[in-house]
């Protein structure tokens, strides 16, 4: 018979044999689960690697030409080109280049009723005739705004900057983080010609949906920002005001107050200055042409060298489509945290793929998902899905919806 501490060590013996058996088990299933997320991975890669691949910094062309900010020129919709003036000898001597003038597009409200051409010309002289000897010097140039309605003040039509602001539309993305496709973002963009308000959207896994919003209005140097929010996941909200009277940017973030720029921008509002800027005079902005923005973040400002790369194929789930690629060149040395942005002529120059590559190397990435058609007025280009509609131009009378 045998004795008990014979019995144990037979007992200790088994149980220690089960124990590696189950060890060795539980690392093989994990072992097995590793191997199979890497294949996986690899064959994911191996599918969509050309997609996203970076560009390779010595293909970038060398700057050729710098664009600081400037003032835009702002005619009416729908107004006649300027007349021609007739071309003049040609002067002897060296000519000085001539500036780039460019055009920016403001929406007129239509008259509710056609007015006849007699009462037109008359109406100025009734109301002078009613205010006495002294209103002739305010007739005149109520006579002109008569004659030529839609052309605004002076300042108005100074030569300038060409300058063309995208039509309103709800614009649909696919997100990728890290190359992982997640749920669709989305940018709202809404303007009347006069004032803008713009909303990105983007989800993120485990963090929640990164929200930025940035309102304010067209002034002579492009779009001017009144307030910028950012939201990140479940942090609270950062605010950066744009203090126009007093000419200071101010922060929720910090303290510290920065001076307003003319043309300053923030993160999200850049897009559209720089899709307005390349609307205007596309030609403009070659292989290597450079444009400073001066940008701000939550709590600082920095100029921003944005450069033109060139024209580019961009893959989305509808097919491929042309864009220009536009780069934030490094800011300062060792500067790896990277923007780029594809401009697509064919949408109006709205942004189909927009990166924004961090120094870790972690990649956030929005590719246009809407048919890939030009925004429409009448809206035929929207498709039966409702979330891969392209942009549709809202009411131009209509004001942009506060954010």
């Amino acid at each position: 018979m045998s004795s008990p501490s014979a019995v144990r060590s037979v007992l200790q013996s088994r149980v220690a044999v089960a124990q590696r058996r189950s060890s060795q088990l539980r690392w093989s299933g994990v072992l097995a689960a590793v191997v199979g997320a890497h294949l996986t991975a690899a064959q994911w890669f191996e599918r969509h690697h050309d997609t996203f691949k970076p560009i390779s910094p010595e293909h970038v062309p060398v700057q050729v030409a710098l664009l600081k900010p400037e003032r835009i020129e702002t005619q009416a919709a729908g107004s006649p080109p300027p007349a021609k003036a007739p071309a003049a000898a040609p002067k002897r001597g060296a000519q000085p280049p001539r500036a780039h003038v460019l055009t920016a597009t403001r929406t007129v409200p239509k008259p509710a009723a056609a007015t006849p051409t007699h009462e037109i010309a008359s109406a100025p002289v009734a109301a002078s005739a009613a205010a006495g000897p002294d209103a002739g010097v305010a007739s005149a140039p109520t006579t002109q705004a008569a004659a030529n309605p839609g052309q605004g003040n002076a300042p108005h039509t100074a030569p300038g900057v060409k300058f063309s602001v995208p039509p309103s539309g709800e614009l649909q993305y696919d997100t990728f983080y890290n190359g992982v496709r997640n749920q669709p973002g989305k940018i709202h963009w809404s303007t009347d010609g006069d004032a803008y308000a713009m909303i990105v959207s983007v989800p993120l896994p485990f963090v929640g949906t990164f929200s930025y919003s940035s309102h304010g209005h067209v002034d002579a140097f492009g779009l001017a920002p009144d307030q910028y929010i950012e939201k990140r996941g479940r942090r609270g909200e950062d605010i950066t005001t744009f203090h126009r009277d007093t000419k200071q940017i101010a922060f929720t973030r910090t303290p510290d107050t920065l001076p307003l720029q003319d043309g300053a921008q923030d993160r999200f509002s850049m897009v559209m200055q720089l899709a307005s800027l390349v609307r205007g005079d596309p030609d403009a902005y070659q292989p290597g042409v450079t444009r400073e923005f001066y940008v701000t973040d939550n709590d600082s400002g920095e100029i921003w060298p944005i450069e033109t790369i060139g024209d580019e194929t961009v893959r989305t789930d509808h097919g491929f489509i042309d864009a220009r690629h536009f780069m934030r060149l490094p800011r300062r040395e060792g500067d790896r945290r990277r923007i780029d942005v594809w401009l697509a002529p064919s949408l109006g120059w709205l942004p189909v793929r927009l990166v924004q590559t961090e120094p870790n190397g972690t990649q956030i990435e929005l590719v246009w998902r809407g048919k890939l058609a030009p925004p429409d007025a009448s809206g035929d280009n929207a498709g039966d899905n409702p979330q891969d509609a392209g942009p549709s131009v809202t009411d131009p009378g209509a004001g942009p919806e506060k954010p």
